[in-house]
């Protein structure tokens, strides 16, 4: 089945094309998806390895925890390991995509409508996904943070609602947690700012609907893959902006067992419906905040159809502790907007560059502003609120720095705030913030957060870092070693570990995920449903009934 015509790249073309620019690397030899993979992958952010050195991975070996093997590969890093695999991904100059966002924003182009899509080419719906090989865990999705996560994850995904009142559809970045061949578990965000597919879930739910139909995009054209992380004005349909982007209408086509429009260039695409009344425990996942989000309650998702490419890719994100391609993907978009809103918004012209801190503090708490020597002690202030305020869950610390600082230097920046900073009078604190992204902490669940300076020490037990263990490391450690990759240069922290707030029993399901045993996970939070409660709801196991 021949895809429509187009001009945009789909997956395998931009792979080919990282390939030309030396920027592939393919793994021939047997990979153990559960516990080593992604683990593998990890080396190239936290072993010294420098940015322009990263690489996206293709795995043609797939196994998991119990030998089993796969006949689908896996990529990595494809979209954003590093600015040069976005860059090539978006078709223009690191220097040019802030102006290709705004084009694209400002113009976006409606999809095409096509009968008939690459996407379905194979197609697996009904009873022909019942039974343990035969659904989701046909597919070799990795799991993320090996011995803490306890299943599989999806975390490269178009997850596309629809709006039930206008009708708009969303696209948005939501991991998915595999429960059984036919049940997924789905976060999406409800913190302020955060997942345009929740207020459709709210939608459905305030008006009856027992179910919501959902798409789950694996795999699209680059140009579609990076709207759904990209933070675009509500009620935008992504596909519109991802057309702007490529120029052209994005091929789209109608999902099989569900109402939606899904990319008909897609490698797979995932239909069902998500539950409007039952949550379900996702289990603990490691987050960009640094550590490992605890087990809420969350979407659980019926598989109604599986449908894919004959030669079909996985796609994975590396996510969690950051630097990440997960926030290399969001930095090169996020900090334009930034600059645009104080440039052009605000009209601060004192502005040269913003910058997002990303290791470790993921681009939301740290905001570094460079200012232009000279520019009226006014400006700057204004420039600092106009950061702060720009979004909810960003901006918490904003420091004003001249152009002779290196934003990516913090030692550079910790001596700009010793020797340029009077705290009696060039440090305020702003109050009314809410708490944002990041680690939960049960006696701040009603609190106000803060914009301000503050002691960064931990004051109280917290989830692991949410790196695999060191076991897991070390054994993906030995595998690159032998692979002749680059010489590591291991930066700390490599490895995640305790925190203190971490249970037996989660501990117990990492081991059966981190050995292909995720199912049995699936088994038990399922008998653990229930009814009327907000996603994202706090679940522990040594608490539940």
């Amino acid at each position: 089945m021949a895809d429509a015509k187009r001009g945009y790249p789909d997956l395998h073309e931009h792979l080919e094309a990282l390939k030309q620019q030396g920027l592939l690397l393919a793994i021939d030899r047997p990979i153990d998806k559960d516990a080593e993979l992604h683990p593998l992958v990890r080396w190239q952010f936290v072993g010294g390895v420098e940015e322009h050195e990263r690489k996206a991975f293709l795995f043609t070996n797939v196994t998991d925890g119990r030998g089993r093997k796969y006949a689908f590969p896996v990529v990595v890093g494809a979209l954003a390991a590093n600015r040069a695999i976005y860059s090539i991904g978006m078709r223009a100059a690191v220097d040019e995509i802030p102006a290709k966002w705004d084009r694209a924003i400002a113009n976006p182009i409606p999809p095409r409508i096509v009968e008939h899509a690459v996407c379905q080419e194979v197609v697996i719906e009904g009873a022909a996904l019942q039974g343990e090989g035969n659904g989701l865990d046909r597919l070799p999705i990795p799991i993320s943070t090996p011995g803490f996560d306890s299943a599989p994850t999806l975390t490269a995904t178009n997850v596309i609602t629809r709006d039930p009142e206008t009708g708009v559809q969303n696209h948005g970045t939501y991991r998915g947690g595999l429960k059984a061949p036919d049940r997924l578990v789905i976060r999406m965000a409800t913190r302020i700012g955060g997942a345009g597919g929740y207020r459709h879930y709210l939608k459905h739910q305030k008006r009856g609907d027992k179910t919501m139909p959902c798409a789950i995009a694996l795999g699209c054209p680059p140009y579609v893959a990076f709207v759904a992380p990209q933070k675009l004005p509500l009620d935008v349909d992504e596909i519109g902006v991802a057309g702007g982007l490529a120029g052209e209408p994005i091929n789209m086509v109608r999902a099989r067992t569900v109402d939606l429009l899904v990319p008909a260039e897609a490698e797979i695409v995932i239909e069902g419906l998500i539950d409007t009344e039952y949550l379900e425990p996702e289990g603990p996942f490691g987050e960009s905040h640094g550590h490992v989000a605890l087990e809420e309650f969350n979407l659980p998702m019926r598989v109604t159809a599986i449908t894919h490419r004959r030669n079909a890719i996985v796609a994975s994100y590396i996510s969690q502790v950051t630097p990440s391609e997960s926030s290399a993907m969001k930095r090169v978009a996020y900090e334009p907007l930034f600059l645009a809103h104080l440039r052009n918004t605000l009209g601060i012209r004192g502005v040269k560059r913003v910058t997002l801190h990303e290791r470790m503090t993921a681009l939301r708490r740290v905001a570094l502003i460079t200012m232009e020597k000279g520019t009226p002690r006014t400006e700057v202030w204004r420039a600092l609120y106009g950061a702060t305020s720009f979004r909810a869950d960003c901006g918490k610390i904003c420091i004003a720095i001249d152009a002779d600082i290196d934003p990516d230097n913090s030692d550079a920046i910790l001596w700009a705030l010793a020797f340029r900073m009077n705290p009696a009078q060039d440090l305020q604190v702003l109050p009314h913030r809410s708490q944002g992204h990041g680690p939960e902490r049960e006696h701040e669940q009603d609190e106000e957060d803060a914009t301000l300076l503050l002691d960064a020490t931990m004051k109280e037990d917290l989830p692991p870092l949410a790196l695999p263990k060191q076991e897991y490391m070390e054994r993906a450690k030995k595998l690159w070693e032998e692979l002749g990759l680059p010489k590591l240069r291991p930066q700390s922290p490599w490895f995640g570990s305790s925190l203190g707030d971490w249970l037996p029993q989660w501990d117990e399901a990492a081991k059966r995920a981190a050995e292909g045993r995720y199912l049995e996970n699936g088994r038990l939070s399922e008998k653990l449903r229930r009814k009327g409660l907000k996603p994202e709801t706090r679940f522990r196991p040594d608490e539940a009934d």
